[in-house]
Formats: C-alpha cells, sequence, structure tokens
C-alpha cells in the first residue's frame, strides 16, 4: 500500500517536472571547429556542408 501510494506521487511529480533540455535551441550557430576525418585532411563546417545543410552527430564511446 505505502509502495503504491509513493509510486503514484513519483510519477504525478514527474509529470509536472519541467521538460530536460536536450540542446542548443533550434537556430543556435555553432562555433567555429576544424577536425581530421578518416583520410587525415581537416574539415570545417563551411567544408562539410552541403546544399541542404549539415548533420553533425556526436557519438561518446563507453571506451574512455
Amino acid at each position: 500500500m505505502k509502495l503504491g501510494l509513493f509510486l503514484l506521487l513519483s510519477l504525478a511529480a514527474a509529470a509536472h517536472a519541467a521538460p530536460a533540455k536536450t540542446g542548443p535551441e533550434v537556430g543556435t550557430k555553432i562555433p567555429a571547429f576544424q577536425a581530421r576525418d578518416q583520410y587525415g585532411r581537416t574539415q570545417t563546417f563551411d567544408s562539410l556542408k552541403g546544399r541542404k545543410g549539415l548533420v553533425l552527430l556526436f557519438v561518446r564511446s563507453a571506451d574512455w
């Protein structure tokens, strides 16, 4: 009974919590960057951007 009440109150509190921030706001400009590609060439946003833009995906490895 106490566990059920606890879970119900926890769910109610979570429903009213502010959404978590997941990234930059839409339209935010990215900082200038340089990175080496798999061939050792230096790439920038402008060198990677195509006619329709660019999608950058950053993946953090579990192998630290």
